[in-house]
């Protein structure tokens, strides 16, 4: 799916500003990595940026800080999840703790959620 260009262009800022949980989890991620599944981070889709995106899989990795519980947040994040599974895509969402505590099991659990059906 085409994302406007003002998403491309967030996208391409939001790269540059990964945060620590994100960074780890795309060094474990890059190159191929995982199994060989390729992942992309910051992808645009429509008007969103998903944090990792594996093509293949159709599968969106969301790391969350403490802001994704607090105010509108989950319901907003609610929203978005609908609207990029309407699109095929299912989204994964990982605590950012969980990255900085366990990424072995992070990894395992991008894994498995590659692997099944959608």
């Amino acid at each position: 799916m085409e994302a406007p260009r003002s998403t491309r262009d967030r996208a391409r800022r939001l790269r540059r500003r990964l945060d620590l949980p994100e960074v780890l989890l795309w060094d474990a991620l890059r190159g191929r990595r995982l199994e060989g599944l390729r992942f992309r981070r910051q992808h645009p889709i429509g008007p969103y940026c998903l944090d990792f995106y594996c093509e293949a899989a159709r599968l969106a990795v969301e790391v969350d800080g403490y802001s994704h519980d607090v105010g509108d947040r989950p319901e907003r994040d609610l929203r978005r999840d609908a609207w990029v599974a309407e699109q095929g895509v299912r989204t994964l969402r990982i605590p950012a703790r969980d990255v900085l505590d366990d990424l072995d099991t992070v990894l395992t659990a991008i894994l498995a959620s590659a692997r099944e059906p959608f």
